[in-house]
């Protein structure tokens, strides 16, 4: 499910990014303490003058060492930082260089890291508003104070206004820049949380399609198995009968059974060794004969003959190449045609008939028995093959009890010039 990533709430920062924020929060802290330290050994105080130095250390302390958490409690960090920060220059602590970079990384940890975005763009707006308030103050203050002297001024400005407007477009600059950073550090965020998903998405939706091609491939393997087992071994039982019956009284005919037997083996092991080798494949070398066709039909009749039906082949229409598949589809529903015939019709002769259509090979099989009285192959998975391998070139198949007597099953495979 698409997650709604308009509501999407960044992950709390992992243990890593809380140690990190530790030794940040502390560098901080102790540049704050040098510069400190700095700025009253040099006597050059931001407003000219100062409280005493541990006070100041305290208060650059309380303004800098929140940032240890500041990816871990973001509101909280900012919102402390900038009441420290107004508090300690309305005692006119004597750096501002340092207490400036807490106040920036606050306000962008609360762009990148609140979670609720609704509370993270009005605070910030809050602090903002607030900072703005008392650079105004400070305006006020310093206009209705006693003047200033600006030695060396030379500009086309009024000293006073190029003052205001220097320091009223230095911290828009400061706060914009802090607002649009965090803002921005949040969007790649979710835009890598939004590429992770849909990566997962790929990967998920690629182990789907490779599980459906692997049933797939099995559905196809077990059929070609049933079609060649079932057949092979329908016929090596019909003469295996035979060769018992006439073993005493005729073991010529005996002789011939079981000759018989051992070639539908034979074709058997090589057709079982082709489809092996193609569960094989990639691992070892395998020999295997091409995949059977039309060409192949004539073996199909002379072992359906060999298990003692009467087998009558016609091919109608002008022979031409067919695509491959098609072939290997038409050779298995006859294949498996006249296994039915053979363990369940009861008859004694079947007709084979190839038409070659204008834009389909049609297949029909026909016999004259009687079939079981439970009819197990219309519950086999026979037919259920023969119906898939013809539904995946878009063809037509038929099987059904003939009108007088036997059984019927046809297939229309589809074919185009040019495929073969």
């Amino acid at each position: 499910m698409e997650p709604v990533w308009s509501e999407w709430r960044r992950p709390r920062p992992t243990r890593a990014q809380q140690r990190q924020d530790l030794w940040v929060g502390l560098a901080v802290a102790a540049g704050a303490l040098g510069m400190t330290v700095l700025v009253n050994s040099m006597g050059a105080f931001m407003f000219g003058d100062a409280p005493s130095l541990p006070e100041q250390l305290v208060w650059v302390a309380a303004m800098t060492l929140p940032l240890a958490v500041r990816r871990r409690f973001p509101l909280v960090v900012l919102l402390s930082v900038a009441a420290v920060f107004i508090a300690a220059q309305a005692r006119h602590v004597g750096d501002n260089f340092v207490p400036s970079i807490a106040l920036f990384l606050a306000l962008f940890s609360a762009g990148a890291w609140e979670r609720n975005r609704v509370v993270a763009r009005w605070s910030r707006i809050g602090v903002i508003v607030a900072m703005f308030a008392w650079l105004g103050f400070g305006f006020v203050r310093f206009l209705i104070g006693p003047p200033t002297k600006f030695e060396g001024a030379a500009g086309p400005l009024d000293p006073v206004l190029a003052s205001v407007l220097y320091g009223l477009i230095q911290n828009i600059l400061f706060f914009v820049s802090a607002y649009f950073f965090g803002n921005m550090a949040w969007l790649s965020a979710r835009r890598q949380a939004e590429l992770e998903h849909r990566a997962e998405q790929l990967r998920l939706s690629q182990e789907q399609n490779t599980r459906g091609a692997i049933v797939a491939e099995r559905m196809r393997i077990a059929r070609d198995l049933h079609d060649v087992v079932a057949h092979h071994v329908s016929v090596m039982g019909i003469q295996a009968g035979a060769a018992r019956r006439t073993l005493g009284h005729d073991p010529r005919l005996a002789s011939e059974s079981l000759q018989a037997v051992e070639d539908t083996a034979r074709g058997a092991i090589t057709e079982l060794r082709g489809l092996l080798g193609v569960l094989r494949s990639g691992t070892e070398e395998t020999e295997s004969r091409p995949a059977p066709g039309l060409e192949q039909l004539p073996e199909l009749m002379a072992s359906a003959r060999s298990a003692g039906l009467e087998v009558e082949h016609g091919v109608y229409g002008e022979p031409r190449q067919v695509p491959a598949g098609v072939a290997l589809s038409a050779y298995r529903v006859v294949q498996e045609a006249l296994t039915n015939v053979v363990k369940h019709a009861q008859a004694k002769r079947v007709g084979v008939r190839v038409r070659y259509l204008d834009s389909a090979l049609e297949i029909e099989v026909t016999d004259d028995g009687r079939g079981t009285s439970t009819d197990t192959s219309l519950r086999g998975f026979g037919l259920v093959g023969m119906r898939e391998r013809v539904a995946v070139h878009g063809g037509e198949f038929e099987a059904g009890p003939r009108r007088d007597a036997g059984y019927l099953v046809r297939a229309s495979l589809p074919t185009k010039d040019g495929d073969a």
